[in-house]
């Protein structure tokens, strides 16, 4: 046997770690076996990708193996297009579940065979009573539930109507089975759960065999123990249901024992992690579907261009907890530029053009510049940029009359162009409604590389592309989806959606390296931001989204503390 991993020093740790560490140590378990156990019924979130984190990193540094597990209790919820993207997730962040692919489904038969010995045990009752009245008998947190008329049937009649209720000779919601346990119970979720409804589905596992399902707190805490789940790990919601989880454990034959432990579930500012939510944006059409970049799931997150090392470095930086707190979009902001500041190439576009004429360079002339490809990494090397008499430059550089702060492109001034050469603006064109459509420059020849002989240099530096090359493409500019931080703290959330939470730049220019970007490849504009290729791009129109920009707030928060 390979010897275990030796974990980080205990001052390191979080509560959870700790807990397993402990466990590890003291020979309580030989191998950490987690789960990810998500519903097919919708696209993972960026809250699940802390979860798929501590799941699958805890047995990386303690030795075992993390299972992905498909809760699929819910046949009318659940579809294919949902277990392709949650595995597509999984696998982008860089996790592997091996062989440990497994769905409650599988242990239907088992979970069926454990009802029927809770109802010899006496601790099962199959119950007449709606789900309203179910709702009503329960009582509240400071009235116990009254009891069913139902409740104490005899075990020959309930195993007896199970059975009945299996073979389908009962409509949706005629029965359920219930456990016995407390209806008095200071835990509501004591008060005899339901472990059975009646669902007359095609399941997509298991076809029509079944026509009754289990609830997820009757099927979670059995499927931890058939897999032989070590430390299941939920977020804080399931705490008060933990009681009921180990209930069905003490009472039934198990292999196993799973210990459940909760953690505080991710909140982000200007976000709402609801996959009830979501789907609702989507089936609405207020956004592009599920993978929107605008979209907190981890697809949107991928086609904006976050990259996984970064939500993996998002998830270690903020850590597990026991308690719920607000964590700020720009933290998630900061990890992925911090990773793409590091990978991703530079390259020059211009999202709103202006053009400029260099009066005194020769017409019909081209020329190749070289241009770094990324500064924090010399391995990156170089590429060769086409530079010819007429170039597009960015609106926002050139003022007529600028202030006194303003350093960029102005008459009369010279500024230097990213690796070519120093220019002075000599005359500004504009149109009949006064509107400036041209700049006539001229270009100092002395000046190839950005250096001058004579040691001068201009204050600013300014990224350009050459017009004759450049192609055309379309830039999406993201922002918040939400205009406040707290999406519907004052009401409905869709009163909060954001209006200018995407802004397509039709006729941008880039340089010519990037029509044949492939989707999903991550680039710096220089001085604009980091960008990804969209799969909408085409090799004649690529499409680009603006992953995050260059400025890092979240690096001043943290300075200031």
């Amino acid at each position: 046997m390979a010897p275990t991993p030796e974990p980080a020093p205990t001052e390191t740790l979080d509560f959870i770690r700790e807990i397993v560490a402990e466990d590890v140590r003291t020979g309580k378990h030989n191998a950490v076996v987690t789960r990810f156990p998500p519903e097919p019924n919708g696209y993972l979130h960026v809250g699940h990708a802390k979860t798929i984190c501590l799941n699958f990193g805890l047995p990386q540094e303690f030795g075992g193996r993390c299972h992905l597990r498909f809760d699929d209790t819910n046949p009318t919820k659940e579809e294919q297009e949902y277990i392709d993207s949650i595995k597509a997730d999984v696998r982008w962040l860089g996790f592997d579940w091996g062989e440990h692919l497994y769905n409650a489904s599988d242990y239907f038969d088992q979970l069926y065979d454990w009802a029927e010995l809770l109802i010899r045990k006496g601790l099962a009752y199959v119950d007449d009573l709606s789900a309203d009245q179910i709702r009503e008998h329960r009582g509240t947190l400071t009235e116990p539930g009254k009891e069913s008329p139902f409740r104490n049937r005899s075990v020959e009649e309930n195993l007896d109507l199970f059975r009945r209720m299996r073979a389908g000779e009962f409509p949706d919601g005629a029965r359920v089975l219930r456990a016995k346990i407390d209806m008095a119970s200071g835990n509501i979720n004591l008060r005899d759960p339901v472990m059975y409804r009646i669902l007359h589905a095609r399941h997509p596992m298991t076809g029509d065999k079944w026509c009754i399902y289990p609830s997820y707190d009757y099927a979670h805490g059995q499927s931890d123990a058939i897999e032989h789940v070590t430390h299941s790990l939920c977020t804080l919601e399931f705490e008060d249901h933990r009681p009921l989880y180990d209930w069905f454990l003490d009472q039934l034959p198990v292999p196993s024992r799973p210990r459940q432990i909760e953690f505080a579930r991710l909140k982000l500012s200007y976000a709402v992690l609801s996959k009830r939510f979501l789907l609702r944006l989507v089936k609405e059409g207020r956004v592009r579907g599920w993978d929107d970049p605008r979209m907190p799931t981890i697809s949107g997150l991928r086609r904006r261009g976050f990259p996984p090392e970064g939500l993996r470095q998002f998830a270690e930086t903020i850590g597990v907890a026991k308690r719920d707190s607000v964590v700020e979009y720009a933290a998630l902001e900061h990890a992925a530029r911090d990773v793409l500041n590091r990978t991703a190439m530079r390259r020059m576009a211009v999202l709103r053009p202006l053009k400029v004429v260099l009066t005194n360079y020769p017409e019909g002339q081209t020329e190749e510049i070289e241009v770094g490809n990324n500064p924090e990494d010399p391995a990156a090397g170089t590429r060769k940029v086409p530079f010819g008499r007429e170039l597009w430059i960015e609106k926002d550089d050139f003022m007529e009359d600028p202030p006194r702060k303003f350093f960029r492109l102005a008459p009369g001034r010279e500024v230097r162009l990213r690796a070519a050469y120093f220019i002075t603006c000599r005359e500004v064109v504009k149109d009949a409604s006064g509107a400036v459509v041209e700049l006539r420059c001229t270009y100092d020849p002395a000046t190839r590389g950005g250096s001058a002989p004579d040691g001068r240099s201009p204050k600013a530096t300014l990224h350009w592309v050459s017009a004759s090359h450049a192609r055309q493409a379309e830039v999406r500019l993201y922002d918040h989806l939400f205009v406040r931080p707290d999406p519907g703290a004052d009401g409905d959330l869709l009163d909060d959606l954001n209006p200018e939470s995407e802004e397509v730049v039709a006729g941008a220019w880039v340089e010519p390296a990037l029509a044949t970007s492939k989707a999903g490849d991550s680039v710096q504009f220089e001085r604009l931001g980091y960008f990804c290729a969209d799969p909408d791009g085409t090799a004649d129109r690529p499409v680009f989204n603006r992953t995050v920009t260059l400025r890092d707030t979240w690096a001043k928060v943290q300075a200031r503390g």
